[in-house]
């Protein structure tokens, strides 16, 4: 029976290092949980005393209205190399519970503080608006990114992890404040007795639900790009990696002042902002996000057949792995024949493949980190433990989603008087050999697979 290899799974002069109480997993786990967990009780207590209890539960049931679709649209994006539910419940947690509580805080306090030294509480709303505002929850909401960016950094390697990360927790942040506005709309309703579509509660729902539920994710997306771009930086230009993540939240910060001084404009402001900028920047950056995806897939398809050539891969998954495609045929050939434990294991080989090609593509441009040798074996261990279950059926899906191969022209001539005489030329264009591309010297490769069965 064939074994994995000996890869080393950690770095030998960290093998004998015992870390301290504070660097344990379990108490950084337990202190970022109960810190979200106080967040969200202060957030919650602040949101019900302003709004009250029946406002709060209508902006609750309003504002989840959007939150499914944003969080399945990011995690489409995220299904090239899909990074793990612990992030992405990490960011919603800190957008919606300790990005949130910081903005009404830090807001209310600015707000009543120039209203005090100004003595115009109308000047002083304005200017927290279109200054205080989008400087403070742009940078609360960075701070889930750089956290991740931090203490993740395997799980953020390129654009589309950061604009993941940071359209969740905007998500996470827009969902709290719906509920803020809401919930506020649906009491001077009360208090008024409009009902309809006349309300306030609906005019809030139209404006802040239908037209603008991206607005907030599409603000701090920009910071997400910063980082991702950030990351795919070299490790030896460090004032390149800050400035890049920096100017990205200011990008941010200034579409966000933007947006909430359009009602500044005048009657129509609103509309013309929106129609000027927020949609077409909405769609620039939807483009950027699926051009780096499908790149992502390109960047398998490349790196992944020097793998085949050493054995670690059967021939025919270097194709299906580049096809979102022939992946979703694997796993459901996997969950028919062997059912959902064998349809997940197909999914995690699909991703671990997709972060070998990734980690590769790094070190063949020199971009890899110390650990690169290591990481590389933990990857192919994890393969090496799923390819009994995942070869079969990506070979499937590589030939149900294989183009079809080109007609010869018959080697013999057309009877009749008419027939046209055949010649005979070139024959067809088919690949009949491989090219490795060419690899950064003095990086350890595994040219050699000795299991290989």
């Amino acid at each position: 029976m064939a074994t994995c290899p000996p890869y080393p799974t950690r770095p030998p002069t960290l093998a004998h290092t015992r870390p301290h109480w504070w660097q344990r997993t379990w108490v950084r786990y337990g202190a970022l949980i109960t810190l979200l967990a106080l967040s969200g009780l202060v957030i919650l207590a602040l949101v019900r005393e302003q709004t009250g209890t029946q406002g709060f539960l209508v902006g609750l049931g309003l504002a989840v209205f959007p939150v499914p679709l944003l969080i399945a649209a990011f995690r489409w994006l995220d299904r090239v190399d899909p990074g793990p539910w612990r992030n992405l419940l990490f960011s919603f947690a800190w957008g919606a519970c300790a990005a949130a509580l910081i903005a009404i805080i830090a807001n209310s306090f600015a707000t009543r503080w120039i209203a005090t030294a100004t003595a115009d509480p109308t000047g002083a709303d304005t200017l927290g608006a279109t200054v205080i505002a989008p400087v403070v929850e742009e940078s609360a909401k960075a701070a889930a990114v750089l956290l991740v960016f931090l203490f993740r950094r395997r799980d953020f390697t390129g654009i589309v992890d950061g604009v993941v990360i940071a359209g969740v927790t905007a998500t996470g942040f827009a969902f709290t404040e719906n509920i803020l506005y809401l919930g506020t709309a649906f009491g001077t309703d009360q208090l008024t007795g409009d009902r309809g579509i006349a309300s306030v509660t609906a005019a809030t729902f139209f404006v802040r639900v239908v037209m603008s539920p991206f607005a907030h994710p599409l603000f701090t997306v920009l910071t997400g790009i910063g980082f991702g771009v950030a990351a795919l930086r070299a490790d030896r230009r460090p004032l390149r990696r800050v400035l890049l993540p920096l100017s990205g939240l200011l990008l941010a910060m200034g579409m966000h002042a933007l947006w909430n001084g359009s009602a500044a404009l005048g009657e129509y402001g609103f509309f013309a902002v929106y129609a000027a900028f927020m949609v077409p920047v909405f769609g620039l950056l939807t483009w950027l996000a699926i051009w780096s995806r499908q790149r992502g897939l390109a960047a398998v398809r490349t790196e992944l057949p020097v793998y085949v050539v050493a054995g670690w891969l059967a021939p025919a998954e270097p194709f299906a792995l580049g096809s979102m495609r022939a992946r979703r045929i694997a796993r459901q050939h996997a969950r028919r024949h062997a059912g959902k434990p064998a349809a997940r294991a197909v999914a995690e080989y699909e991703a671990y493949a997709t972060s070998l090609a990734f980690l590769r593509q790094r070190g063949r441009k020199g971009r890899a980190g110390a650990d690169y040798v290591v990481r590389e074996g933990e990857l192919l261990t994890e393969l090496w433990h799923r390819r009994g279950v995942a070869r079969p059926a990506l070979d499937y899906a590589a030939r149900a989603t294989a183009p079809p191969l080109p007609v010869a022209v018959p080697p013999w001539p057309a009877y009749g008087p008419h027939a046209a005489p055949v010649r005979y030329t070139a024959q067809p264009p088919y690949v009949t050999s491989y090219a490795a591309p060419a690899y950064a010297p003095g990086t350890a490769y595994p040219l050699h697979n000795p299991y290989r069965t």
